[in-house]
């Protein structure tokens, strides 16, 4: 059965009196021990500091484990380097200038080329991008990964997660994918969700070509970090979301309203939908014209055995 793990999890009821815990798990293909496992909470001290360095990031994405330990000093919270670090993998951040080892692959995971240096993106569809970060609760923490098109800033999918498992990215990617639309080429970092086997294997099924970010080269994959800049100053900053369900809830409305009403000045004040209908609806009209010329060819070479013009008046 295809989800998330916390999808799965949801589904199980300890009080069925005709299926064991351990049958539920079987027939869901979970693990047993998925279930029974519960991630240990962060203490308040390390929320606090979670929250600080997401924001500060937000701000300053060229601040690395250094200086934002210098900037924590600043804020009254004097921590070492080393726990800095440790918060900082655990938010999936890092500065963006180049340096080795920003994100790391699974062992034995495939990495691709970045395949978009000096390419021109003019058209939806042609690259889809992804990437994962962290979203703030009361008392804890999400992971939220997107799937947005470079061209028009749709977002085509999101998910949300509480653990940095492939599961929930690959639920996104086949919510974007069910549309019955794909990329050219689909671009992600290299981080472990994205190089695994699990995950690479479905851009393949569709024939589309995968990208990967340079090492140490947020700046490869721009667009999305836009997008998480966007979110967190337009939505998540201005809330206090209590649990996943409340911050799923209010999300599924921000990015509604990002789609479909918030203008973007790089869209010439048009809206992402706006942008990925618009050529969605003139790519479907090229090809009723291209089908209506193709029929009307096919009506001549019956008539007469030769090529004929297309009747104009089949085009309107």
């Amino acid at each position: 059965m295809a989800g998330s793990a916390e999808a799965k999890r949801a589904l199980i009821d300890p009080a069925d009196e005709h299926l064991s815990v351990a049958r539920q798990c079987q027939l869901l293909g979970l693990p047993r021990s998925s279930w029974y496992y519960r991630p240990v909470g962060e203490s308040a001290e390390n929320l606090t500091l979670l929250r600080l360095l997401d924001e500060q990031y937000t701000r300053c994405p060229f601040y690395g484990v250094r200086r934002m330990t210098a900037w924590l000093g600043t804020q009254g919270h004097e921590v070492n380097r080393k726990r800095v670090a440790r918060l900082m993998r655990q938010l999936g951040i890092a500065a963006i200038y180049p340096k080795p080892r920003l994100s790391t692959p699974g062992d034995g995971h495939e990495i691709y080329p970045y395949l978009l240096r000096d390419v021109v993106v003019e058209r939806c569809d042609q690259v889809w991008s992804t990437d994962i970060t962290y979203i703030r609760l009361a008392q804890g923490f999400v992971y939220l990964v997107a799937i947005l098109d470079w061209f028009s800033r749709y977002v085509l999918a999101w998910e949300l997660s509480v653990t940095m498992d492939v599961s929930f990215c690959l639920d996104a990617l086949e919510r974007a994918l069910e549309q019955g639309k794909r990329p050219e080429i689909f671009n992600s970092d290299q981080g472990a969700q994205f190089t695994s086997r699990e995950f690479t294997e479905r851009p393949h099924l569709a024939n589309i070509r995968i990208s990967m970010d340079g090492r140490g080269r947020a700046l490869d994959n721009v667009f999305v970090e836009r997008l998480w800049r966007t979110v967190k100053y337009e939505e998540v900053y201005l809330k206090d979301y209590g649990s996943p369900r409340e911050a799923r809830q209010s999300l599924s409305k921000y990015f509604a309203f990002y789609n479909h009403e918030r203008l973007h000045q790089a869209l010439d004040y048009r809206t992402p939908a706006a942008v990925y209908g618009a050529r969605s609806t003139a790519a479907r009209a090229a090809g009723w014209v291209e089908s209506k010329i193709r029929r009307n060819e096919d009506r001549g070479r019956e008539r007469d055995g030769a090529e004929s013009t297309p009747d104009p008046r089949l085009l309107t």
